[in-house]
């Protein structure tokens, strides 16, 4: 067993050399709704949206990306500028959690080896799986939202700008729409054929919400080396 152990401490060297330089950090910001019901403003954040990501740099110009964020998404057709919306007068509030995992592109190089001052604009996409109300109306009392639990997928589209603020922290700004694969969200088009479940709005398209904010990231780990495998 001591021989395994001392022959493990001979080659961690050597590990730690190849390592890739890991980022960790947290998301704080807003988030709003785009569906069937309240305002159609694509970034208007409304409710504290938060939460955790951690990014593998496999170069200077992208990055693998994982998260976990929570928000609460709410709607309110008085606050729409459509007569109809603000004439109909529906609202909800709903909780997003959400998973995520894809690429992230910088569209400069951003060795973060490099303790120059440095600034990129960057996008990220991949594959979210949230875990969400599915919201619905009787007929008979529209305004009266009833829920049971669910959860659906959804590709995010982010968009941001970041910069390291010192040689280990690196803080972005970003906002992210997120294309959802339910239109279940705020109760418009739930999945029943139950003539007692109301239906309304455009039920050929799927919500979306979006999370804006800023990213704080902590890296750490050995300098990776950047060149074809």
């Amino acid at each position: 067993m001591k021989k395994i152990f001392n022959l493990l401490l001979c080659f961690f060297p050597f590990i730690t050399l190849n390592a890739q330089i890991n980022e960790i950090g947290v998301f704080l910001g807003g988030s709003n709704f785009v569906g069937d019901v309240g305002s159609t403003t694509y970034i208007a954040p409304e409710k504290l949206a938060f939460g955790v990501l951690y990014k593998w740099n496999k170069s200077p110009r992208h990055a693998y990306r994982f998260s976990y964020m929570q928000s609460t998404i709410a709607g309110n057709d008085k606050d729409s500028d459509e007569t109809g919306r603000s004439n109909r007068g529906y609202s909800f509030e709903n909780t997003i959690k959400e998973f995520s995992a894809g690429l992230e592109f910088n569209f400069f190089d951003f060795n973060l080896h490099d303790y120059h001052t440095k600034v990129t604009p960057y996008i990220y996409s991949g594959l979210n799986f949230f875990i969400y109300d599915q919201l619905y109306r009787y007929t008979t009392s529209p305004n009266v939202n009833q829920s049971s639990r669910s959860s659906s997928f959804g590709i995010p589209i982010i968009l941001g700008i970041k910069s390291n603020i010192s040689p280990h922290f690196v803080l972005g700004l970003e906002a992210g729409a997120r294309y959802t694969f339910t239109d279940a969200i705020d109760g418009s088009n739930p999945k029943t054929d139950s003539a007692n479940i109301l239906k309304f709005g455009n039920l050929n398209n799927n919500d979306w919400y979006v999370f804006s904010g800023i990213t704080l990231t902590y890296t750490f780990g050995q300098k990776p080396c950047y060149c074809a495998e």
